[in-house]
């Protein structure tokens, strides 16, 4: 799924023009002639979020400098570029300190254009990461700052803007990787205890002997070390993969639950705190209190507030929206160009069951960006998660070394191919398929890849757009799956 480019421009030519040129570059494009129009584009929640404002310095109904004094207004945060006449670059700078990321003169040319385009979304996926860490640092990051389409994850935020609201102890449960630290910070985002520290603890990776102290500090003469419960005094203290606790250090926490106080290691003042705690755990609890090692009484005292964290593969409609995300901003702290990932690509992540979830998926997007050498993400990108897929790799097996490649009979020849880009040779009874099927099927795969621009169909397939046009209306293409992309007044 390319990147959505909504266009704001009065003038129906140059706005026709403008789309034919973003068509071939790969992206999608969105047309309004006003300004009111785009402010309500951006603002609309149910359909592809606009990656890019391309908007003419004076529109119908207000020029460049109110509409984006009214997206700011709105909380809109869309990178932008804004379009301006030769006669008119003096208003650029007015333009540009209102929140323009650049300007291009009318008529723009393919490539300035494509340039200005690069290096805006780049800057805009910069500005996100600093926003986000600066987020994370403060304590600041809520709920709002989750993206899902899912009903169980929108469940799930539901109850956590709940217990954000109450002074309970809350159990987050879900498998590894599915954002159960980010869903704890949001907790905490969201809560009045924003801005205090935030502490994370993975109880799995203690070290053994020096856990307590950790935890609960230690005195040692007149030396005293701080443990994590004082670190976070005021604060949240997350305690992830709570089930991994020792059963002695279980017994120390629910004395700390249950007297509000903690006492150090080898210490004899008690020390009253103040902190909220969240546990998380991928474990079954319930399981680890029945074979005895969970004690039963501290699962209640945690499993005030439990909240279940759907994997990803209950998800698949997230999956897009987290790629490009993750697909954006790793290609900015790496400074690469790649701007998204194929229909194909994202076709193959939806297709896979993802069994470390989002951090899997994360991790998965930063690999493919620092090998990636293109602007697009495609399934050549993902070479693993093709291997694990039905209908992604190939597999011809080698003809025997001893064997006379020409005289083995073409029964014996077995082709596996399993993926969905390359034409099949042979029909079901393992002779040659006939060139009228291959040549559909072809034309069919190119219509699709190159999107319906014909003059590039008709170039990467040798022929000319006359012909083109007789062959996709033989096949019942060109008037059933006719759009402004294949239509010859609109096609560049």
């Amino acid at each position: 799924m390319s990147s959505t480019i909504l266009i704001a421009d009065s003038d129906p030519v140059q706005c026709r023009l403008l789309e034919a040129m973003l068509r071939r570059f790969g992206y999608q494009t969105e047309a309004v002639e006003t300004g009111a129009a785009a402010l309500a584009r951006l603002a609309s929640a149910g359909e592809a979020p606009v990656a890019l404002l391309i908007f003419d310095i004076v529109l119908s109904d207000m020029d460049g400098m109110s509409l984006q004094a009214r997206m700011r207004e709105a909380g809109l945060r869309v990178p932008a570029i804004v379009q301006v006449q030769p006669n008119s670059v003096s208003l650029v700078t007015s333009a540009m300190r209102a929140g323009a990321g650049d300007f291009v003169v009318k008529p723009v040319g393919g490539e300035r254009l494509q340039v200005s385009i690069k290096n805006v979304l780049r800057f805009s996926a910069l500005q996100d990461e600093v926003r986000r860490a600066t987020r994370r640092e403060a304590g600041a990051i809520g709920f709002r700052h989750i993206f899902t389409r899912s009903e169980d994850m929108t469940r799930a935020i539901r109850l956590g803007e709940r217990a954000a609201r109450a002074h309970l102890p809350v159990l987050i449960e879900g498998e590894t990787g599915v954002g159960k630290h980010l869903f704890a910070r949001a907790i905490q985002g969201a809560s009045d205890r924003r801005g205090k520290p935030f502490l994370s603890i993975n109880c799995a990776a203690l070290p053994e002997g020096e856990a307590e102290a950790l935890l609960f500090g230690m005195e040692n003469g007149t030396d005293r070390a701080q443990g994590k419960f004082s670190e976070a005094h005021g604060g949240t203290l997350f305690l992830d993969e709570v089930g991994r606790l020792s059963l002695d250090l279980q017994l120390r926490l629910l004395r700390v639950i249950q007297d509000g106080e903690i006492e150090s290691a080898a210490g004899k003042r008690p020390q009253k705190i103040d902190v909220r705690l969240i546990s998380a755990t991928s474990q079954n609890l319930i399981e680890q209190v029945k074979a005895g090692l969970f004690r039963e009484d501290l699962y209640y005292r945690l499993n005030v507030f439990p909240i279940t964290v759907p994997p990803l593969r209950v998800r698949p409609d997230d999956i897009a929206e987290l790629s490009q995300r993750f697909a954006q901003r790793f290609s900015a702290e790496e400074g690469k160009p790649v701007r998204g990932l194929s229909a194909e690509a994202l076709q193959l992540l939806a297709t896979y069951d993802w069994p470390g979830n989002v951090r899997q998926l994360e991790n998965a997007i930063f690999r493919a960006v620092v090998l990636s050498e293109g602007e697009e993400l495609g399934v050549a990108e993902f070479p693993q998660i093709a291997a694990r897929v039905s209908g992604y790799d190939v597999r011809v097996p080698p003809v025997p070394a001893m064997a006379p490649p020409l005289r083995v009979p073409m029964a014996d020849q077995r082709f596996d191919v399993r993926d969905p880009h390359l034409l099949r040779l042979l029909d079901d009874s393992g002779h040659a398929r006939r060139l009228d099927e291959v040549e559909a099927e072809l034309i069919r795969f190119a219509l699709n890849h190159y999107r319906g621009q014909m003059s590039e169909m008709a170039r990467r397939l040798g022929i000319g757009r006359s012909t083109l046009y007789r062959k996709l209306k033989d096949l019942g293409l060109h008037e059933g799956e006719e759009t402004a992309e294949t239509r010859p007044d609109v096609a560049a």
